[in-house]
């Protein structure tokens, strides 16, 4: 193996913290990848990782052999990138990460389509339930909601996505007024536990001011697409993304409720590394996604 491959695998081995997830990312077998791991020890004559029955950890020395090496590897990235940029097809691997919903429903058709586009092209999508860093170098390219916080990252705004608050006519039938926020309190609220802080209070802006509340109702549920089952059965209020209701409130399947008070949004954003020479790949996948999604979602198309 030469050190950039071994560089590429440790960095694998450091942004997984799993060697049973590195084997199944590279299709090897566990005791290849323990080996080969014992096998670049060896060769630099150092311990890179701690290694326990729950997890990995790094020394020292395997933390100054995952941070040196990046740049090392970005930079033969963008060297390739520089010299394959006037290739009329694009080649190498690209890395994608989105979030489990917008990926299934809308991410993952557009990878389909691209990849008749770039037969030579490898492409791994992985969904995630939250959207993973792009520092470490696991991913080349994420879709995710909300700009990106760090400067070391580009960010495309692929879409407007306003949250909408809405129920069932089922529901509304028989649920009592709804006509400010301190209402909500009358109301069975579905509560999405996606991502462990605040999920229960709801927040809206009205007229230059904020309201919030916490909401509360007899089911909730960890997953989008059971949360939305729930509230199309006529079970209580739901606060989703646009993307996400706007077939039903289209059919008439979900009505829209407090319509003069705005939910934060969440709008989608493509994000990747800042670089000198951004790989052809990922610009044209980028563009690409732009171009499809709002095809798919014209009244999300930002303006």
């Amino acid at each position: 193996m030469s050190v950039i491959d071994d560089l590429s695998f440790f960095q694998q081995v450091a942004t997984r913290g799993s060697l049973t997830e590195v084997a199944r990312q590279l299709g090897l077998s566990l005791p290849a990848v323990s080996k080969r791991l014992s096998q670049l020890e060896k060769r630099l004559g150092v311990q890179l990782l701690q290694r326990t029955t729950r997890r990995l950890s790094l020394t020292p020395e395997g933390t100054l052999y995952l941070e040196g090496g990046r740049p090392i590897l970005r930079q033969l990235e963008e060297l390739e990138s520089a010299l394959t940029r006037q290739q009329p097809t694009l080649q190498g691997r690209l890395r994608i990460n989105g979030t489990l919903g917008f990926g299934r429903r809308h991410l993952a058709p557009v990878v389909s389509s691209f990849a008749r586009l770039h037969p030579a092209l490898e492409i791994s999508l992985e969904l995630t339930s939250l959207p993973l860093s792009l520092l470490d170098d696991q991913f080349d390219i994420g879709v995710c909601m909300g700009a990106p916080p760090d400067s070391r990252l580009i960010g495309i705004r692929l879409l407007e996505n306003p949250r909408i608050l809405c129920a069932s006519p089922k529901y509304l039938e028989h649920a009592a007024p709804l006509q400010q926020v301190t209402d909500l309190a009358r109301h069975n609220c579905i509560v999405l536990r996606q991502f462990g802080s605040d999920y229960a209070i709801w927040r809206f802006h009205k007229d230059g001011e904020d309201f919030s509340h916490k909401v509360s109702g007899t089911l909730s549920s960890n997953d989008g697409e059971v949360a939305m089952s729930l509230a199309l059965d006529g079970h209580g209020l739901i606060l989703r993304s646009r993307w996400d209701v706007q077939e039903h409130l289209e059919s008439g399947r979900l009505l829209a409720v407090l319509q003069d008070y705005q939910a934060p949004p969440g709008d989608i954003y493509a994000v990747y590394q800042h670089r000198r020479h951004i790989p052809q790949r990922i610009s044209v996948f980028s563009h690409y996604l732009v171009q499809e999604l709002a095809r798919r979602l014209p009244f999300a198309v930002c303006h």
